[in-house]
């Protein structure tokens, strides 16, 4: 029996990304981020999730899109990496998406540059890109956003 694999789907502008199920804690609607100074330029800011403070992580300029505002519309993807929690600042969540995990076809075999990509989904109407949130952040904004986080909790505490 072939191995189904579950992607939470996502919108920033027209592109459709995904993340694997199990990474993803929930979805919420937007509300207004916190600025972090010292964090890395990758970061929106900070929300308060349940008495948790968790980053707000920039999508949009991390894929090379378009910047805009957050709009009341939005939401944030709120997910787990081996590391921290984060939040991801989207357009729209589109539910949950099952392939078999053979249809995933790896994003290396389409262009070797895609850094944050580690793979793509074809559906019957357009492409769903994967999103490698492990490799978001670079090693020196991860320990950007540490020294923030922990001068921010300083702050409040």
């Amino acid at each position: 029996m072939a191995q189904v694999s579950q992607w939470v789907v996502f919108s920033l502008d027209a592109g459709r990304y995904a993340l694997p199920l199990p990474c993803v804690e929930r979805i919420v609607r937007a509300v207004q981020v916190t600025a972090l100074p010292q964090a890395p330029g990758v970061v929106l800011g900070a929300i308060d999730v349940a008495g948790r403070v968790l980053p707000v992580l920039n999508v949009r300029r991390r894929f090379g899109l378009p910047e805009r505002p957050l709009e009341l519309a939005d939401q944030f993807l709120i997910a787990h990496t081996a590391e921290r929690t984060v939040v991801l600042a989207i357009d729209a969540a589109w539910g949950v998406l099952e392939r078999p995990a053979a249809a995933v076809k790896d994003a290396a075999s389409l262009s070797p540059g895609l850094a944050h990509i580690r793979g793509v989904i074809q559906t019957a109407q357009d492409l769903v890109l994967i999103h490698d949130l492990e490799a978001f952040l670079r090693a020196d904004e991860t320990e950007s956003l540490d020294a923030a986080m922990k001068q921010a909790a300083s702050r409040a505490g």
